[in-house]
């Protein structure tokens, strides 16, 4: 069952992130708009809407923490799915995830306003060895605390 769960949450996700990039460029900015009237609300003191390099922050700020999660979610279900070393597991959600992101931003290029691109897929790689160097970090601290004396 945590063997379906865990890849269920790979392909959940992987799902949301399509649909995301399916949104023609309209919708796809208005909801950056989103966050940063979001962010304005709590941070009332700066108007974030005047700055394009904050709307540009924000979209690729996306991108990263989208494939951080995505890297972590890869390396929990292949947890899951296959005894082998840490090392490999690591390199095949990273390769897994660079894939998808190339596979995504190529959906993009047929996507009204929208277009794909290399720098996203770099920091959609970068995200995602992000994601599978904190799940490795986690995983270290879990077992060292484990063998430690009590």
């Amino acid at each position: 069952m945590k063997k379906i769960s865990s890849w269920c949450a790979v392909i959940i996700w992987m799902a949301l992130i399509f649909y995301l990039s399916h949104q023609p460029g309209g919708e796809s900015s208005h909801l950056s708009g989103g966050v940063l009237t979001f962010i304005h609300a709590l941070i009332p003191m700066f108007d974030l809407h005047e700055n394009e390099w904050i709307h540009t922050f924000v979209r690729k700020g996306a991108h990263l923490g989208a494939y951080l999660i995505l890297g972590a979610l890869f390396m929990i279900a292949l947890r899951s799915s296959y005894q082998t070393t840490l090392r490999k597991r690591a390199f095949i959600a990273f390769i897994s995830s660079f894939l998808y992101a190339i596979s995504d931003e190529v959906h993009q290029l047929f996507v009204p306003g929208r277009s794909g691109q290399a720098t996203d897929v770099l920091i959609d790689s970068l995200g995602a060895a992000i994601g599978i160097g904190i799940y490795l970090a986690i995983s270290r601290f879990m077992s060292s605390r484990n063998r430690s004396p009590r």
